[in-house]
């Protein structure tokens, strides 16, 4: 049975039937002929979902593997936040009570970006001093600007390999410019993003954000909660905001978690706490 060819013009196709390069032809205008695994359009299909998920598991799966990244310490926050050089440059140029405002709102939100550059450098001065790469605990984050960067940066900062975990979004987020290359990755489902941020995760650690990092550490808490995970430290970064937002406290007076649930968070307000906690639960040196 001769294939279907896509075209509306049927003197065409008696032409492309009747000639010697036939075969050749259809090859061309064919859609079926194409390979499977290069026919952009059947992988987009509906029906291919199911492999469209497989592949991002495996990609980066693979990946990771073969560069022996087998733990990371994650790190979730806000994207907004900027570096305190950046802060102070946007206060200097302000030219209206608006934008001064502005300003030095980002320079007070800077102390979380430098933070989090502090821990990263921190993590990665800890992996430097292993002879192992069994013993590391790389550094991995949403592979965006804001706290992503920053912890990012500080692990390039101190020598050592960092991962970035990029989604692909309406407005598109660019990979910042610290994460190593070959463990730079690009996701566009959500759900499988995040199974890659705990497949390895040893440890959470989170800054403010918005609805993107509460999304993410909340799902981790659930996790935990619900034994779906093994315990990790969960750390979360800023006392005052923390305690201020979510009112755990609350959620126990009213019966809506037991006490118990609050033992898998810390709270602490600088990277050095953070990462004095981690080394308590995994009694690293």
């Amino acid at each position: 049975m001769t294939p279907a060819i896509q075209t509306d013009n049927a003197e065409t196709v008696a032409t492309i039937i009747a000639s010697a390069d036939h075969p050749k032809t259809l090859q061309a205008l064919s859609e079926s002929y194409r390979f499977a695994f290069a026919d952009q359009d059947f992988l987009n299909r509906s029906e291919v979902r199911g492999i469209r998920f497989q592949l991002e598991l495996m990609k980066a799966d693979l990946i990771l593997r073969e560069n022996d990244i087998d733990h990371t310490i994650v790190v979730f926050g806000s994207a907004r936040f900027i570096s305190q050089e950046a802060a102070q440059t946007l206060l200097k140029e302000a030219g209206s009570d608006e934008a001064r405002h502005k300003a030095n709102h980002a320079l007070t939100n800077s102390a979380f970006y430098e933070s989090a550059r502090e821990f990263g450098h921190l993590v990665a001065t800890h992996n430097l001093m292993q002879s192992s790469p069994k013993k590391r605990l790389h550094i991995c984050t949403g592979g965006g600007p804001g706290v992503m960067e920053a912890a990012n940066r500080g692990a390039s900062e101190a020598g050592d390999v960092s991962i970035g975990l990029n989604i692909s979004l309406p407005r598109e987020q660019t990979p910042n410019k610290y994460i190593t290359p070959a463990l730079c990755f690009r996701f566009h489902y959500f759900a499988l993003r995040k199974m890659h941020f705990l497949l390895r995760a040893r440890a959470i650690v989170v800054y403010p954000g918005g609805f993107g990092s509460f999304d993410e550490v909340f799902e981790v808490l659930t996790l935990v909660q619900t034994k779906k995970i093994l315990p990790l430290p969960v750390v979360l970064v800023g006392r005052e905001h923390w305690q201020t937002i979510v009112r755990f406290d609350l959620l126990v007076d009213q019966g809506l978690i037991d006490a118990e649930d609050l033992n898998i968070i810390s709270f602490v307000d600088h990277a050095e706490q953070a990462w004095d906690v981690i080394k308590r639960w995994y009694e690293l040196t």
